[in-house]
């Protein structure tokens, strides 16, 4: 029996290997197809255009030259004043990732093998979620989280416009799941690498630096330096004053008519009392935070998950300018919040489940449908900064006392474990 197992491993791995294989480049094909049907893909754009220069020419991703290529590639034209002016705000590193794809010469393929690799990510991260929460929904449930995962709005807007967030979302998940093996090292190191967009991440890192001091896990502050460090000395064998044109980019960012946070957005609505909404949410928002951290400081890991989950949720209202297009991190919350409903209630909980996954489908591609503008490009209204964050505060809050407790799913496992 042990013969033919043995046998038979080499032989369904290698059958696993070809369909995987055979359904990424069916992927890449389908995507291809919408790709020439369908031009765009500016978050990806700004990555590839930026790169090409560097690779090619030794041109600063930060450069005007650069921005004018990415504002006639967009517009067709010089922006405008009041339109974004297009310049990469990306650290010199995200180079690093999209290298790669900009060798590709043709933008299409280029871009439509990207979206291949943010849709595997987004298929990755569902199970990465399953393995951090030690939930086990079922394959019908499982099913439905993978096409979700896909298909939902904030996750399908980002395929289409190949937003790099996917990535880190996939990142961080691969952050928790190291931290509950306890491979600080490694964790550390993936979390350096979410920094390619500092803005998602600046909050959580301050509150795993906290969570990391105060449990004494030193390697993971002591390798996210290191790779920090790294990676920041090879930008700078290209460009040596990188930060500095970073800098001045990031600073120029936020001068776009968009509204980048909540209160921006309320400030766009009501011109009168609207600074002063934004002010309260983010004090509001900040003293939750200082509040959960401290509770969270010397917890174990299933109180700093939670902990952590709200921290991705309230840093989305607290002021950072940001774009609900980076909301697709907030999947990580989302799960957190399914799981240990199930965790609650067992298989009774599963319906529910389903209704809350239906429910938020259709309501954020209705709200985003109904609001959109189509004049400006299919730019998404800001009342899309709202729903999301909002039902995953109540729903953390909800589950709270479930989430941070030992998890159950764990313990069946190991007893069955034990038992055979």
């Amino acid at each position: 029996m042990s013969t033919k197992s043995g046998i038979l491993q080499p032989i369904i791995l290698l059958i696993s290997l070809i369909l995987i294989l055979i359904i990424l480049v069916g992927l890449t094909w389908a995507n291809l197809s919408f790709v020439q049907e369908n031009p765009g893909g500016s978050d990806f754009l700004f990555l590839w255009v930026g790169t090409r220069e560097l690779i090619n020419n030794g041109v600063s991703p930060y450069s005007e030259l650069v921005a004018i290529k990415m504002q006639l590639a967009i517009y067709g034209r010089s922006a405008q004043p009041g339109e974004h002016e297009l310049f990469v705000a990306y650290p010199i590193y995200a180079t690093f990732i999209a290298a790669p794809f900009a060798m590709i010469s043709d933008y299409t393929l280029a871009r439509s093998i990207w979206m291949t690799t943010l849709q595997s990510a987004l298929l990755g991260l569902v199970f990465v979620n399953l393995r951090l929460t030690g939930w086990r929904p079922g394959y019908l449930l499982t099913s439905l989280l993978l096409v979700f995962s896909l298909l939902w709005y904030h996750a399908l807007r980002g395929i289409i416009n190949g937003n790099v967030v996917i990535l880190i979302a996939l990142l961080i998940g691969s952050v928790f799941v190291a931290l509950h093996a306890r491979k600080d090292e490694l964790a550390g190191a993936l979390l350096a690498l979410t920094t390619i967009k500092p803005q998602v991440v600046i909050l959580l890192i301050i509150f795993v630096f906290i969570w990391a001091v105060f449990n004494r896990r030193w390697p993971l502050i002591f390798w996210f330096t290191i790779t920090i460090v790294f990676l920041s000395l090879a930008g700078m064998a290209f460009i040596p004053d990188w930060p500095v044109q970073n800098l001045q980019t990031v600073l120029n960012y936020p001068h776009d008519n968009t509204p980048g946070t909540p209160g921006a957005a309320f400030s766009q609505w009501w011109p009168g009392i609207g600074s002063r909404l934004g002010w309260g949410l983010t004090i509001i928002m900040a003293a939750l935070l200082l509040v959960e951290w401290w509770h969270a400081r010397n917890k174990g890991f299933r109180w700093f998950l939670w902990t952590a989950c709200l921290t991705l949720v309230a840093g989305q209202w607290i002021g950072i300018e940001t774009d609900p297009g980076n909301f697709v991190v907030l999947f990580i919350p989302m799960m957190l919040v399914l799981a240990s409903w199930e965790e609650r209630w067992g298989p009774r909980g599963r319906p529910v489940i389903v209704l809350l996954l239906l429910v938020a489908f259709f309501s954020l591609w209705g709200l985003f449908l109904y609001t959109v503008d189509l004049e400006a490009g299919a730019q998404q209204h800001p009342i899309m900064f709202f729903p999301l964050p909002a039902f995953l505060l109540v729903g953390l809050y909800w589950v709270r006392w479930w989430a941070i407790k030992p998890n159950r799913f764990l313990i069946d496992a190991l007893r069955s474990y034990e038992s055979s």
